[in-house]
């Protein structure tokens, strides 16, 4: 039986893919390497750390990793100066409806977010009241397609991973619930998500309403 749900951020409950392109497109910028929205797209849904070495290899660039960890913390701190624009407005489409109806259903909800600004994204939109648990960056060593995080955030939920339904727009974050024993929710194309057990364009459309009656036979 479905008991929780377990959001990842970015793409999903809100969209700060622009804040982090420009964040990585300044640094690159700064550092002669070539960066556009393809290279970004394969970022999706990866840590900070494993998102530079994926530039990098675009680049054919090797460095110490002294000053790769220089170089990722530089893009943090251009990416968490530009996150104080974001406000209550700026839940995608549906998110917080769904936020909402899981509250008023009982149902525990915990988010399982690659990012280590989270605790900061959320404060901005005033959306921590509808998170029993905050699983980020910070919470597991492993970030996805390893299932880690997903785990952390039923654990701490006290659930079992068939017990939560997990919302991503990466498929690096579906192939981390799979991985983990969860039910998949994507959100975004087919290309990138259809591998998930059940499939929306949006958030809009990803009712729980929607979901239940994909999984009814688990609620």
């Amino acid at each position: 039986m479905i008991k929780g749900f377990i959001f990842d951020l970015d793409g999903v409950i809100t969209d700060t893919a622009e804040l982090h392109f420009l964040a990585w497109k300044a640094l690159a910028d700064e550092m002669g390497w070539n960066f556009d929205r393809e290279v970004n797209e394969k970022l999706r849904g990866v840590s900070r750390l494993d998102s530079i070495g994926i530039i990098m290899d675009h680049n054919a660039v090797s460095l110490p990793e002294k000053e790769i960890v220089e170089l990722a913390t530089k893009k943090n701190e251009i990416y968490v100066a530009s996150l104080n624009q974001i406000t209550p407005e700026d839940y995608l489409p549906g998110a917080r409806e769904l936020l909402t109806h899981l509250r008023q259903e009982g149902f525990k909800v915990a988010l399982g977010s690659a990012s280590k600004n989270s605790t900061k994204v959320l404060a901005q939109l005033d959306a921590t009241k509808y998170f029993d648990v905050i699983g980020d960056g910070n919470s597991v060593s492993k970030s996805k397609p390893a299932p880690d995080i997903f785990l952390f955030g039923a654990e701490k939920l006290e659930l079992k991973p068939e017990e939560c339904v997990v919302y991503e727009d990466a498929e690096s974050g579906v192939d981390a619930a799979k991985a983990g024993g969860f039910h998949a929710v994507g959100i975004g194309p087919k290309e990138r998500v259809g591998h998930a057990d059940v499939r929306f364009d949006d958030m809009k459309q990803a009712t729980l309403f929607e979901v239940k009656s994909h999984f009814k036979d688990l609620f």
